[in-house]
């Protein structure tokens, strides 16, 4: 068993593993998983640690370095050409505590969430565009730091 417990700023040397893991399993700061190559890591992090794409792990003994990567997953991607409604959005869901990303891509401003039957019915009411897609999911953290999911 590898025993992960400190987070790299960089590293020189490329990662010795590389383990994809959703937006839940990144918030989870002391738990086991089994890497697809049979390894068994154990995740013993500062409590409230929320791991993000390309962050980099190191063991206890520094002789491993595990990078993470963003696992895809089903989501919900909200966009609209009017910032405003955008920023209402983001609003209504936040006030639900909703685990959210906030982003940009080629295609626009969007906000992202985990699938839910009710809120998209709220965000189809409110007349905003709700695609379901499978991709790497990377909610903001929390206005303290920590993630809320």
């Amino acid at each position: 068993m590898l025993i992960f417990t400190q987070r790299l700023k960089h590293s020189a040397a490329p990662p010795d593993l590389s383990l994809a893991l959703t937006a839940e399993e990144r918030a989870r700061s002391r738990h086991r998983f089994d890497h697809p190559n049979g390894t068994t890591l154990f995740f013993q992090l500062p409590r409230g640690t929320v791991l993000r794409q390309g962050d980099l792990l190191q063991t206890e003994d520094s002789s491993t370095t595990l990078q993470i990567q963003a696992k895809p997953e089903p989501v919900l991607t909200v966009r609209i050409a009017d910032e405003l409604e955008l920023l209402q959005a983001a609003y209504h869901l936040g006030n639900r505590h909703v685990a959210l990303e906030v982003g940009q891509d080629a295609a626009g401003r969007y906000l992202r969430l985990q699938p839910d039957s009710v809120l998209e019915e709220m965000l189809h009411h409110r007349g905003l565009s709700v695609t379901a897609e499978t991709l790497p999911f990377q909610p903001e953290a929390g206005a303290y730091g920590h993630h809320h999911g």
